[in-house]
């Protein structure tokens, strides 16, 4: 008996891609990447909010960073669940959350226009 290969059902998500996205725009490159792969998100995010504070010269005072790393993390996480999966269905399975509640989120945060080429 021959196994015949299942066919992918391919969807738009097919061609999200941070790094790429990145990538074209020329704001990583693949050395960065793997440098950046090293470090964890922790070290990642403190290195971030110390290089901007450097830029200031001074702490940034009057963000509510405490208060607004949740949306940040829950942005970066629904472009990941994007560039990660093939549909959206398969993007709210991956992240455990409804497809109702996927679809909101990306609505209210304009995910999607991140990935459009410009």
């Amino acid at each position: 008996m021959v196994y015949k290969k299942k066919k992918r059902i391919q969807g738009k998500n097919k061609y999200y891609s941070v790094s790429k996205k990145l990538l074209k725009e020329n704001k990583t490159n693949l050395e960065f990447e793997t440098t950046l792969n090293t470090l964890t998100l922790e070290e990642i995010i403190a290195l971030k909010l110390e290089l901007s504070m450097k830029i200031a010269g001074t702490p940034i005072y009057g963000i509510p960073l405490w208060k607004s790393i949740r949306d940040i993390c829950k942005d970066s996480m629904l472009k990941l669940a994007l560039s990660a999966t093939r549909t959206k269905k398969e993007a709210s399975k991956f992240l455990g959350i409804t497809s109702e509640e996927f679809k909101t989120e990306i609505k209210r945060r304009n995910i999607e226009s991140f990935f459009e080429e410009n």
